[in-house]
């Protein structure tokens, strides 16, 4: 069930499919990861199937000090939204086999918050992190390119990032036919099934499965 929300927070935008959609024309590419990882750590049966689960967060409510955009660390509202965000990954059976987070400050202690929530609420969930550069300002489609590169062994991933990349990434993927979220605020999480593997994510073929935003959560 989708859980949508009218308002916006933190500049979140609605992320409407438009006819320039960077996304209509992509085929599916034959990318990999070029190290070998042991298999995954997931308890959760794979809603998927034979196919993969994306999980797209975006980084929690950041402060605006007077620093370097990468540099920026999370607010108190992000503090307080990040652990929750991760309980309800755990509860909900969602655990990643790796999390491939954004470089910013703001991405990092994010997760950093919500790796705790999630082990609390599926002890053993253990993914392995990786800090990925190219997440920071990284376009729908660059995202999609990355996408396309995860090791074959991961089941489920989460990406830990920014709006508008991660916001347009989880309309682009979508089925156009399905009912899609009103806004993508800070913290919020898209959990995407797609039938094949990474390799051959295409735009508008996944299925999104929960979407959750933390006003939500506390409602």
């Amino acid at each position: 069930m989708i859980v949508t929300s009218g308002g916006t927070e933190d500049g979140g935008q609605a992320a409407a499919r438009a006819p320039h959609d960077p996304l209509a024309r992509v085929e599916p590419a034959r990318l990999r990861w070029c190290d070998e990882r042991g298999a995954g750590v997931s308890k959760a049966e794979n809603p998927a199937g034979a196919g993969r689960l994306l999980v797209l967060m975006r980084h929690a409510k950041s402060d605006w000090p007077d620093m370097p955009d990468h540099e920026r660390p999370l607010a108190k509202r992000g503090r307080r939204d990040a652990p929750e965000v991760g309980r309800w990954l755990g509860e909900a059976g969602y655990l990643p086999d790796a999390v491939v987070c954004s470089t910013a400050q703001r991405a990092r202690e994010t997760w950093a918050l919500a790796s705790p929530g999630l082990s609390a609420a599926a002890p053993g969930a253990t993914p392995e992190v990786h800090y990925e550069p190219r997440i920071y300002e990284a376009t729908v489609l660059g995202l999609l390119m990355l996408v396309r590169e995860f090791d074959p062994t991961w089941r489920t991933v989460l990406v830990v990032g920014h709006n508008p990349g991660l916001a347009e990434l989880t309309v682009g993927l979508a089925d156009p036919s399905a009912e899609q979220p009103a806004a993508f605020p800070t913290a919020f999480v898209a959990v995407l099934a797609l039938p094949g593997a990474w390799a051959e994510a295409t735009p508008g073929e996944a299925s999104l499965l929960a979407f959750t935003i933390p006003a939500q959560l506390r409602a």
